[in-house]
């Protein structure tokens, strides 16, 4: 997701109260950069899009340096979560997306929320799927199955840093590094045909709200720079991008 304008973030969210004498740990809260639907540009039909917000890795070139910092955004109760999954099931979405900002710097509460849009899923009888898309690499996750264990409710995962030398044409990958893993039946019935697609141009999806550019998808080299020029040429003024430094 990349901005061409100010930061915006989802809508603030607030921790229900606990019972009085309930001595259970609250739930966990992810700190978001956006929650956004219908997605169609990352991962298969029409999705809600959730970008969990600060990253330590900040891979060069990345077109979404607005979510490095842990400290932007906004929190996402896993009850607020849930009533936007809910109603996107009602919609008929097909699935849901979870990007960044890197989702495993918060660990438990990637785990709720996939815990969550599974269990709403399956109240609804709905056959929508769970991606992920983290920037940890095969080998750091099996060095840290602890962490990693925060995917285990995902259907597929995307791994992999971004290295912006390494261009790819695979669909919803960045670079040629990056590994669409499927991780249950419904991940492989799902991303089956996808493995190995390579689109004759990226999906992506441009939205203009409240003063704010936002690209969603994966461009390619090249891309950002294109709809940065057509928006000048459309006499939008630019104040700043989230993909340069």
């Amino acid at each position: 997701m990349a901005g061409l304008s100010a930061d915006g973030a989802a809508a603030p969210a607030s921790a229900p109260a606990s019972a009085p004498g309930c001595a259970s740990a609250p739930a966990p809260v992810a700190r978001v950069a956006q929650v956004s639907r219908p997605v169609t540009a990352l991962g298969p039909g029409r999705r809600l899009g959730v970008w969990f917000q600060g990253c330590t890795l900040a891979c060069p070139g990345c077109m979404s340096r607005h979510t490095w910092s842990p400290s932007g955004g906004r929190e996402l109760t896993v009850e607020r979560f849930a009533a936007l999954w809910r109603s996107a099931l009602a919609d008929g979405l097909d699935g849901l997306t979870v990007s960044g900002g890197e989702p495993l710097e918060q660990p438990a509460a990637l785990a709720a929320l996939l815990a969550a849009a599974d269990a709403e899923r399956r109240l609804a009888g709905a056959t929508a799927d769970l991606l992920v898309y983290t920037g940890w690499e095969p080998e750091e996750l099996a060095a840290d199955p602890a962490t990693a264990a925060a995917l285990d409710g995902a259907d597929a995962v995307i791994t992999g840093r971004y290295r912006a030398g390494q261009p790819t044409r695979l669909v919803w990958r960045g670079s040629a590094n990056q590994r669409l893993v499927t991780r249950t039946a419904l991940g492989r019935e799902r991303y089956a045909p996808y493995r190995e697609h390579r689109p004759e141009r990226p999906e992506l999806q441009v939205r203009v709200s409240e003063g704010e550019v936002r690209v969603i998808g994966v461009p390619r080299p090249g891309d950002l720079g294109r709809i940065e020029r057509d928006l000048v040429r459309r006499g939008v003024t630019l104040r700043e991008t989230s993909w340069r430094p």
